[in-house]
């Protein structure tokens, strides 16, 4: 939310009681100092004459100036070292000390006599800058300008490490998950000053309460997209905005005018009242028990009354449902379940999260902890990736790309490889689709009550269950919908989300994208509802990561159809992840150029479709435009003129469908809206909206690989010759016989083994297909991912993997038929084999080996291949296993691998003009790949060439009935009408 510039607020809420706010100064009372004041302050006043003074004055004349008083030759480095030599390195050392606690001295001074909440630090004194704050306020203790500024005499010599920890510990025990701070990078400071306002706030109050002298701020209402917030009160009043924490403390869980209660620092609502802590300034607050005449009789009993409610001890109460104002921008952490009602979910998995072993070497655990821990980001990715393979796989098996024939992808090495399997291990595909449902599911609920979308800002999804939370109340949501902890929360949980069945209606919330965790829930954040940028800021490499992360999963998530996610400043080389969603701009002026513009088209396609903003067009009649959002990505901090450009730009794009989200290297970024920074530490925070995140990001090496892993899938990469062969090849001679043969294709069997006794059989058997199908090695913890989807322990995992060694056996040589190559990948044995291994290799020597000069080898080896073809891969497998298949390509190879053996032998038997076996060997090939339009061809061919017009004719007719609704694709068409003119009128009359 925008930081508020004016000392003030303005403007007027309707929701109050009626009355004039009290907009008046009113006189603050100093408190008085004792005869104990004045002898510090004169005690530190002479400390500091005889630090400042007295010690250049004593060196001066006891030591004199300790340099040279010409410039040195050559013949001085010659000169013996006496004991005058020490004396005087040792005054030019004393003198530095001194110059730097002047300096120490004179910041302190200037900082609390211009109010600055937490002062400069000198470089390298820190024990000196403390004693000088220390000192000086000592001496202004006397004075009105030391309130907020003042540490305990008490802490006097404290070392500063003891300081940072106390400050640390208060932080860690705030109450509400949002009342957390970020660490700031001159975190030693900081941590002095919160800890001396809060000594001198706790002796005002003290005094206060003695007097029965307290001061009260009332929440004021909103301006514009402005709204108050507890930071800002502090900020105005007390000299800094981390002391927001005691204004909490203060007024935590007390009944407010309007019957609510005060429960996290983040949700206040306007017209409640505030108790402030005694050093509180200026013109807003109303003291009492003084007479405040320009306060309306109806807000002075509201204060009255508030005042009995607590004292400076902080009352208890129970803890009631503070409620957020309406058209808040804040985001807000939904309210938690106790831990032990939770239910598992993907993010508590214990086998994903658990810490690779200190003692591993090589990269046999080392996978990326980024996209591990990311598993929406991992699910888009390894589900765009796999698009992108079965792309490449149809495209090659039609011959569009240059004779490239490779029926499998090149298998990723070193980074890729572990990104590969971080992406398996993490992905979390279930949650995405649940998302996607949810979503959807929301919008034709509103769509068939004429309702519409509400805005919302943000979303968590917290063991399992999603929380939106909306700008505003929207009042009672649609089943199995319901509201959550207040009105601007609507909660879905994960029971009801599995029962939503698919719609057919436009994704409502498409600019949704993960930004962290706090606990165990992860915020994603609607970057285009956002009413106005999004800055963060941060070191420029951390910052990168995180709109690396950001842009990733915008590109490939699965919640969102169309979209235009435009690059400035960085990410050119991440468009290879979706070309249709990322384009990449070279200059933000090239950017405002374009975003000008389509701000206007917007504005004017809104007013003429007679919507209010881009959700309206989302729902109902208009939802086929689908009013696409474009999210801006500046990585490039911008110039002064070019960001009040694009807050001009951003002032209406949360209601246009438009999201900007900018770099910046400063803290504060004009027009910013919303404002985050990325620590060294990897938190995101951001303190007006109450966040601290363990942030989502990509770093670089892990961006890289990422790409490489789609560069090395792109259908449109020429042949390299390297992708024709199979991984594994096995010898297809009648001395080839394994020693363990596993039937998948098809109906699962085993042969060579005996079958596991017990429940875990079927664990055992899943794994084997899962090596099987793997042959250039699996992860242990990809394996363990698979089987186990919820997590798992590592030593069930070890366990699991020793009953795999017991059952597989050993090699003749005595050697595991499980074993682990060097980067700790399990691996089978060449004697372990599957028909799957062997169908590959059958073509493969068909094709490229003996068959090629061998003509009957090459029908032989064909006809085997086909032979071995029972059906589908893993036909009989359980419902509730073989999940990890979603993952696999294998469902587009072997049926592409089926139809170019059934191709192979066709054209076999065409040469000798043997139509009815080509027919036979096409019809064999259907039953396991049955849209392959090549096969079909195929097929009209061979029955083209028997001469049977009528067989032809019904075939025809088959193929018209199998493509339903859709048609014929042209190609099919274009060929019917060469080998049969009349098909049409034929298929018409059989009709």
């Amino acid at each position: 939310m925008p930081r508020r510039r004016t000392p003030s607020s303005t403007g007027s809420s309707s929701a109050n009681p009626p009355g004039p706010r009290n907009r008046t100064p009113q006189p603050v009372r100093v408190r008085r100092r004792t005869f104990g004041d004045v002898v510090k302050a004169f005690l530190a006043l002479v400390a500091l004459v005889g630090l400042l003074v007295g010690v250049p004055f004593a060196l001066a004349s006891q030591v004199g100036w300790p340099l040279p008083s010409e410039a040195p030759s050559l013949a001085w480095l010659e000169q013996e070292i006496t004991v005058g030599t020490f004396l005087d390195i040792l005054a030019f050392v004393v003198w530095l000390a001194w110059a730097q606690f002047t300096a120490c001295v004179l910041v302190e001074v200037k900082a609390a006599l211009s109010g600055v909440g937490v002062p400069g630090r000198v470089p390298g004194a820190g024990p000196s800058q403390l004693l000088a704050r220390q000192l000086v306020a000592a001496l202004l203790l006397v004075g009105a300008t030391a309130a907020s500024f003042t540490p305990g005499l008490s802490q006097l010599g404290q070392s500063l490490e003891g300081n940072r920890s106390g400050t640390v510990a208060a932080a860690q025990q705030t109450p509400g998950l949002f009342a957390q701070q970020q660490e700031q990078a001159a975190h030693t400071a900081a941590a002095l000053a919160e800890q001396a306002s809060n000594v001198a706030a706790q002796a005002d109050d003290g005094s206060a309460a003695e007097r029965g002298d307290t001061k009260y701020y009332r929440i004021q209402p909103p301006e514009g997209r402005h709204h108050d917030s507890l930071w800002e009160v502090a900020e105005r009043h007390l000299g800094d905005g981390r002391r927001y924490k005691e204004i909490f403390e203060l007024n935590k869980d007390r009944v407010q005018p309007d019957g609510s209660r005060l429960s996290e620092a983040s949700l206040i609502r306007p017209g409640w009242i505030m108790e402030m802590p005694g050093d509180a300034v200026g013109g807003e607050l109303v003291e009492l028990p003084d007479e405040a005449p320009d306060v309306s009789p109806d807000v002075q009993q509201q204060i009255n009354e508030y005042a009995g409610t607590g004292d400076r001890a902080q009352g208890g109460g129970q803890q009631g449902g503070g409620q957020q104002d309406a058209g808040s921008s804040h985001v807000s952490v939904p309210e938690q379940p106790p831990a032990a009602d939770r239910p598992a979910t993907h993010q508590e998995r214990p086998e994903q999260h658990a810490a690779a072993p200190a003692a591993e070497s090589g990269r046999s655990f080392g996978l990326p902890e980024a996209l591990l821990g990311a598993p929406l980001l991992a699910a888009g990715l390894l589900g765009a990736l796999g698009h992108r393979r079965r792309q490449a796989l149809w495209q090659s098996a039609i011959g569009a790309v240059g004779g490239r024939r490779g029926m499998e992808p090149p298998t990723p090495t070193g980074d890729a490889l572990d990104v590969q399997d971080a992406l398996l291990v993490g992905a979390d595909p279930e949650g995405v689709r649940l998302l996607d449902l949810s979503l959807r599911g929301l919008a034709a609920s509103l769509a068939a009550e004429s309702r519409p979308l509400p805005t919302v800002y943000a979303a968590w999804l917290s063991n399992g269950d999603l929380h939106l939370q909306l700008a505003q109340p929207a009042g009672k949501p649609p089943a199995p919908w319901q509201l959550g902890q207040d009105q601007t929360f609507w909660l879905l949980a994960r029971s009801d989300a599995e029962r939503y069945e698919d719609v057919d209606t436009a994704a409502p919330y498409p600019g949704l994208v993960s930004l962290g965790t706090m606990d165990d829930s992860r915020l994603l954040l609607n970057l285009e509802a956002v009413p106005g940028i999004v800055s963060l800021s941060g070191r420029e490499a951390d910052r990168a990561a995180v709109f690396a992360s950001v842009a990733a999963e915008l590109a490939t998530n699965g919640w969102s159809d169309r979209m235009t996610i435009t690059l400035v400043g960085f990410g050119e080389d991440l468009t290879p992840l979706a070309p249709n969603r990322l384009r990449h701009l070279d200059g933000i002026d090239d950017l405002i150029e374009a975003m000008e513009a389509e701000t206007r088209q917007r504005r004017g396609a809104l007013g003429a479709a007679g919507h209010d903003s881009v959700l309206t067009g989302r729902t109902g009649p208009a939802q086929h435009t689908r009013w696409a959002p474009h999210l801006v990505l500046l990585a490039t901090e911008p110039s002064a003129d070019e960001a009040v450009r694009l807050a001009e730009l951003a002032a209406d794009a949360g209601r246009l469908g438009i999201g900007y989200l900018v770099g910046t290297d400063s803290a504060e970024l004009p027009g910013a809206a919303w404002e985050m920074e990325i620590t060294a530490a990897g938190k995101l925070v951001a303190p007006l909206l109450g966040l601290e995140l363990d942030a989502q990001s990509l770093p670089p090496a892990q961006q890289r690989a990422v790409v490489e892993l789609f560069v090395d899938a792109d259908p449109e990469r020429g042949p390299d010759g390297s992708g024709t062969a199979p991984p594994f090849l096995v010898d297809v001679s009648e001395q080839g016989r394994p020693a363990v043969y596993a039937r998948l294709v098809g109906s699962y069997e085993i042969i060579g083994l005996e079958t596991p006794d017990g429940e875990r059989s079927a664990l055992l058997h899943e794994a084997l297909a899962l090596l099987l199908l793997h042959r250039e090695g699996v992860h242990p913890r990809v394996l363990a991912s698979a089987l186990w989807p919820r997590g798992v322990t590592d030593d069930v995992r070890e366990a699991l993997l020793e009953r795999l060694r017991d059952w597989l056996g050993a090699d003749p040589d005595g050697s595991s038929r499980l074993r682990t190559d060097a980067t700790g990948r399990l691996m089978l044995a060449k004697s372990v084999v599957s028909d799957l291994d062997v169908l590959r290799s059958l073509y493969h020597e068909a094709t490229q080996g003996k068959g090629v000069d061998n003509r009957a080898v090459r029908g032989r080896l064909l006809t085997d291949a086909l032979v071995l073809v029972r059906g589908p891969l893993l036909a009989d497998r359980p419902e509730d296993r073989y999940r990890w298949l979603t993952h696999e390509i294998i469902d587009a190879q072997l049926p592409l691998l089926v139809a170019d053996i059934g191709l192979a032998l066709s054209a076999f038997h065409l040469e000798k003009d043997r139509a009815e076996k080509a027919i036979e060997a096409l019809d064999a090939s259907l039953r396991t790949a049955p849209a392959d339009e090549r096969l079909w061809h195929e097929l009209l061919r061979a029955t083209h060439s028997t001469g049977d017009t009528a067989r032809l004719r019904a075939l025809a007719a088959d193929l018209l009935d199998r493509s339903g609704a859709r048609g014929l694709p042209p190609r099919t068409e274009a060929l019917l009408d060469e080998l049969l003119p009349a098909w049409r009128d034929g298929v018409a009359a059989a009709g």
